[in-house]
């Protein structure tokens, strides 16, 4: 796959079917689109084309709303790449992009920079200045332009049933399950080990604290999860506690992460790691004492449902 950073370095060496969307998530409903749209270039002698944008356009035009997202763009980037894809185009969205007129958009992006053939796009895409321009503006402009639309219906979307904002709900109400069924793969956070207070340590649970550079990104509801991460290129288990640590006097918010069977100095190194299922909420124990008890409870749910998983 060929990253562009705009539609102006888009440089492929022939026509293109195009789809576009913020795509956060890269769930199975994106999943569905882009193996049409590559099947579609692949019969057509074109290649596949993503546009994205980035930042999210609610970050630039509704920022009160302070959005959050279940991919960072990086994550996105590799989730999008695994798909097969020819090119990704990662378009800069400002308000002076959203100013642009409907055909405008089609005519200086789609037709002229994007080289677009064909374009696949759902029943309800809107675009345009002020989202002011739907699917039948859109095959009109075909007409004018010379490249086919492909409509995803509104059954075909119905049928999967899925949406990033279904998932955001999920992953903030502690429904990890049902946010990776949505998915089609584990959530995941990504960021860097920083040095934390230690205090696993002390009850003989060492932790690696994550930091996630992007404020941006999604934190799922507070409590404990399964966990797993490739660390030097091998798979390593765990139990992550999203949480403030309410039983130490904690207050911050901290991703603290405690590895099954792995010794080793994880400080300052960048980790993914992807979240299995979740065990229980977060809770204010009576004492450490009862705080341990209830780690050791954990782990031993964790280790049988690593043991099932891989049996």
């Amino acid at each position: 796959m060929r990253q562009h950073t705009s539609a102006q370095e888009f440089n492929g060496t022939k026509g293109t079917v195009v789809t576009i969307g913020t795509f956060d998530g890269v769930h199975l409903g994106h999943r569905k689109i882009i193996k049409r749209l590559l099947a579609s270039a692949a019969g057509n002698d074109l290649e596949s084309v993503v546009l994205t944008f980035f930042p999210h356009p609610r970050m630039v035009l509704q920022k009160e709303a302070q959005i959050k997202l279940i991919n960072t763009i990086n994550e996105r980037i590799a989730l999008l790449e695994a798909t097969g894809l020819d090119h990704l185009v990662i378009h800069p969205f400002t308000q002076e992009f959203s100013r642009l007129t409907a055909e405008e958009f089609v005519r200086d992006i789609l037709v002229d920079q994007l080289k677009a053939r064909k374009v696949i796009i759902g029943y309800d895409h809107r675009f345009g200045r002020n989202r002011n321009a739907n699917i039948e503006d859109l095959k009109a402009f075909g007409k004018q332009y010379d490249f086919e639309v492909e409509e995803i219906s509104k059954q075909d979307v119905d049928d999967v049933a899925v949406s990033s904002t279904k998932i955001r709900k999920a992953l903030l109400e502690g429904d990890l399950d049902r946010a990776n069924e949505y998915l089609g793969y584990p959530f995941m956070l990504s960021g860097i080990v920083s040095r934390g207070k230690g205090l696993g340590r002390t009850f003989n649970y060492p932790t690696a604290n994550l930091k996630i550079a992007e404020d941006y990104k999604i934190i799922p509801a507070k409590g404990v999860y399964v966990v797993q991460s490739v660390i030097a290129n091998r798979m390593v288990f765990g139990m992550m506690s999203i949480g403030t640590n309410p039983t130490v006097g904690g207050s911050d918010l901290s991703i603290e992460t405690f590895f099954f069977d792995f010794e080793g100095d994880l400080y300052e190194q960048h980790l993914e790691i992807t979240l299995l299922t979740r065990i229980r909420d977060e809770k204010k124990f009576n004492g450490v004492d009862e705080l341990i008890a209830a780690m050791q409870e954990d782990e031993v749910f964790s280790r049988d449902y690593i043991a099932k998983l891989n049996a």
